[in-house]
């Protein structure tokens, strides 16, 4: 049978360098991963295999990276992830810091570091160019401060959009606990007007019928629509209470 065509505006969340998981999702045809490094179980050798293993299948790779830093964000791209994810960025003035981390000289302060993503080769002007076109950086829209600041922060030229986090989001906003309240989709609706007025994507980790329903009606430009330990959950649960129900029927006989 011929391949399903990957649609990477679907993305799997991966939280740890899972091989069968990101073959069943590019299978199903999902067309991208996020990969949980700032909670997840990877590490550098992790990365350096597993990168280029999810981009062999088809798969579009966001690197949701260990913190606002300059180390984890060139690790990543020097790994040849397609996009960084920068998670706790606080505020506009602390985007434009850190998010230059992601753009060469002189549209931002990447260090070159050759290897992968230059073929173990050389590389030239156009070469930066290509690299700053094609490699997006998305800042996490998850502090009350990002919020706040969003239209400004979708301005800078080292920004190709930005990532939401809804429940640290919801915690740092004094709501409590993440519950698809009002305000909670209040927030999205900001990020996605935001987004919008500045021709930028959006990305939000929809896990419910709710927030799928709510990106794709206002735009959203990617979204995770599973993580890989609920899917495991949801799986192994459906089949234990599918046989405890037979059970209590063939006990009834």
């Amino acid at each position: 049978m011929p391949p399903v065509p990957a649609d990477r505006r679907y993305a799997v969340w991966l939280s740890d360098p899972g091989f069968a998981a990101a073959e069943i999702a590019r299978g199903i045809g999902y067309g991208a991963a996020v990969l949980d490094i700032e909670h997840g179980a990877f590490d550098l050798a992790d990365l350096e295999r597993f990168v280029p293993f999810l981009r062999s299948l088809g798969l579009e790779v966001l690197a949701k990276v260990l913190g606002p830093e300059r180390g984890p964000i060139q690790q990543a791209l020097d790994f040849g992830a397609d996009a960084v994810v920068i998670p706790h960025v606080e505020n506009a003035a602390h985007a434009k810091a850190v998010t230059a981390f992601a753009k060469f000289p002189p549209l931002g302060d990447r260090s070159f570091a050759g290897g992968r993503t230059t073929a173990y080769g050389g590389f030239t002007d156009e070469w930066v160019a290509e690299q700053d076109r094609r490699t997006r950086c998305l800042p996490m829209i998850e502090d009350a401060g990002a919020l706040e600041d969003v239209a400004e922060i979708l301005a800078l030229d080292t920004v190709d959009g930005v990532f939401v986090g809804p429940s640290d989001l919801s915690l740092r906003r004094e709501r409590g606990a993440y519950t698809r309240a009002e305000g909670d989709f209040a927030d999205l609706r900001r990020v996605a007007d935001a987004a919008r007025a500045a021709g930028k994507p959006w990305v939000l980790p929809a896990w419910s019928r709710a927030e799928k329903e709510f990106a794709l009606r206002h735009g959203a430009g990617q979204l995770a629509l599973t993580m890989q330990h609920g899917a495991l959950a949801a799986g192994l649960t459906a089949a234990f209470e599918e046989t405890a129900a037979l059970q209590e029927s063939t006990a009834a006989e």
